[in-house]
């Protein structure tokens, strides 16, 4: 499904000129039909799984007991 710049802004919840720039960095794939540009939803969707694989990381190790305090005995 292809979105107008505006939609893809919405979808993505940032502004349109941040989306321009990304657009101009050629970060973001577009195609022009001849009136407007034009981007495929579906590049945005392997974006996502990522983001949210590593949201599931991070949690993972926050949630992870901390170790027994090992007894340590100065030598001096």
């Amino acid at each position: 499904m292809y979105l107008t710049i505006k939609e893809t802004a919405e979808h993505l919840s940032i502004p349109e000129s941040q989306l321009k720039a990304l657009i101009q960095q050629k970060r973001i794939r577009t195609i022009h039909d001849g009136q407007q540009l034009l981007i495929n939803r579906d590049q945005f969707s392997t974006h996502f799984e990522q983001v949210e694989k590593y949201k599931r990381m991070i949690q993972d190790y926050l949630d992870e007991p901390i170790p027994e305090d090992l007894d340590v005995k100065d030598e001096d």
